[in-house]
């Protein structure tokens, strides 16, 4: 199993900044990629960005310029660095990531999800 614990969400105003932290434990032997999705009320989740182990990064053409992806590999967290938001931007925040796991019998890929936190961007 592998647990993703997201924390930095919050309110602020418009053109203000958060930044997002997601760590993933367990017993991990790699990661493929982590990145964050969102979800508005009465939409789809939607992917924000990704950040793959090759170095491959993806944003969404809403968040480009605005949002920033990292990852500390050491660590097993990624973060996301939110500048310039914009009311429509409010959403649940979710970190997922992807990888590799040692089980008893043997490794084993994983795929999870944070719980979510929540993000308001308004005056």
């Amino acid at each position: 199993q592998v647990q993703l614990v997201e924390s930095g969400g919050g309110l602020v105003q418009p053109g203000g900044s958060l930044r997002l932290s997601c760590a993933a434990s367990g017993s991990i032997l790699s990661i493929y990629a982590m990145g964050w999705y969102r979800q508005a009320p009465g939409k789809q989740r939607e992917l924000v960005a990704i950040n793959h182990s090759d170095g491959t990064i993806n944003y969404a053409d809403s968040v480009k310029g605005r949002f920033t992806i990292s990852r500390d590999n050491a660590k097993n967290t990624v973060y996301l660095q939110m500048n310039s938001l914009k009311p429509e931007d409010t959403a649940v925040y979710y970190c997922t990531a992807e990888g590799r796991i040692a089980t008893i019998r043997a490794p084993a890929d994983f795929g999870s999800w944070g719980q979510g936190t929540q993000v308001t961007v308004s005056s």
